[in-house]
């Protein structure tokens, strides 16, 4: 006849065991477990702690030895099972990772989870099962521009050096031209958002003209000079810098933000510039337009404003624009540069060399 194992715990073991079998938390299958050790350590028999647990004697037996072999923990979690044996094996899914790192299918730039799994020979579950493990996404292409401005280091230290240590007694202001901002109007009325529908909006419209955005962003607390112009020549150049003059306190200098564009560089706004010794012009590398802070601000404009907004003339659209800048200037709220030159500037050249590589293959 077989005999069980006897099952002895200590006082920190027992206080364990109770609360787990009192925890109005514990989970149900822990509880029971913690019971059959406490009755066990009684000196119960496997038979007689299954009757009086409701359960099988095998279960009791189970968990007797997993007890004394494991103390606590091989009570408190079930054992790893092995489970059912893959059917895709673990050479079957490096070939996938393989075919869609590096292969292209016949008459596609990219693999769908139906061509790949036509490919491979496997369902397009285990397809999309693979790629998410993987991180792999075929449908998703991301577009970059790394700067080849040959002053590119030393123009990103300058700003960079602007938004984190700003000069005393003066302004930094990040300028820039939201060019051609067209006033569209939809060719039919959509519907507004309600329970269970999103608002609608026609896919076609009508052009009633554009407009050009000028701004200057003050890094200093957020506030925003802007005025729209028909044009964005030289000569509206200088009429928002000379808005710029105005507006702002003569005692400042001005440190001015901007890119590469023709007109900011105009012999004639060169010659005003030189006249205004408190203008400081300072030009981000060329491609590089994402170190202007006020890029930031215009994609606010765009996706709170202009993208769902229908305007049925020019002076409509400048008069939304003229009211988005005034709410914003009653509460603005500076945009806070925290990535230093020397970071970007080492994932630039690791961007740089990447490129090298794949062009050289």
């Amino acid at each position: 006849m077989r005999v069980a194992p006897p099952v002895s715990i200590s006082e920190a073991q027992r206080e364990r065991l109770v609360s787990w079998a009192n925890g109005r938390k514990s989970a149900v299958r822990l509880a029971q477990r913690a019971q059959m050790i406490l009755l066990a350590a009684q000196g119960w028999t496997d038979k007689h702690i299954a009757k009086r647990l409701h359960c099988g004697r095998r279960a009791v037996a189970r968990w007797r030895e997993r007890f004394i072999e494991s103390d606590t923990p091989g009570i408190e979690r079930d054992a790893p099972r092995p489970g059912r044996k893959p059917k895709i094996t673990k050479a079957k899914v490096k070939e996938i990772v393989r075919m869609t790192t590096v292969e292209r299918p016949a008459g596609a730039t990219h693999w769908s989870t139906r061509s790949m799994a036509t490919a491979a020979g496997v369902s397009e579950a285990s397809v999309r099962r693979i790629w998410h493990a993987h991180g792999l996404k075929p449908h998703v292409v991301s577009t970059f521009k790394v700067s080849n401005d040959k002053r590119f280091v030393e123009k990103l230290e300058d700003v960079v050096g602007l938004y984190l240590n700003p000069p005393e007694h003066a302004l930094v202001l990040c300028c820039d031209e939201k060019s051609q901002i067209q006033a569209l109007d939809r060719t039919q009325p959509g519907l507004p958002l309600k329970r269970g529908r999103a608002q609608t909006m026609t896919h076609d419209y009508k052009r009633h003209g554009t407009t050009t955005l000028f701004a200057a962003l003050n890094t200093l607390d957020g506030s925003l000079i802007g005025q729209c112009m028909p044009r964005h020549r030289h000569q509206e150049w200088l009429r928002f810098l000379k808005l710029i003059d105005a507006s702002t306190p003569m005692d400042l200098q001005l440190h001015l933000i901007a890119d590469n564009y023709g007109t900011h560089k105009h012999p004639k706004v060169q010659a005003w510039l030189a006249k205004h010794s408190r203008f400081h012009m300072h030009f981000t590398p060329t491609s590089a337009s994402w170190l202007n802070m006020v890029e930031r601000f215009f994609r606010d404009l765009s996706e709170q404003q202009l993208v769902r907004g229908v305007f049925r003339s020019v002076p409509e659209l400048i008069d939304t624009i003229d009211a988005y800048i005034k709410h914003h200037n009653r509460d603005p709220k500076p945009f806070i540069w925290t990535a230093r030159a020397s970071d970007i500037l080492a994932k630039v050249v690791r961007a740089r060399a990447k490129i090298n590589k794949v062009a050289s293959v």
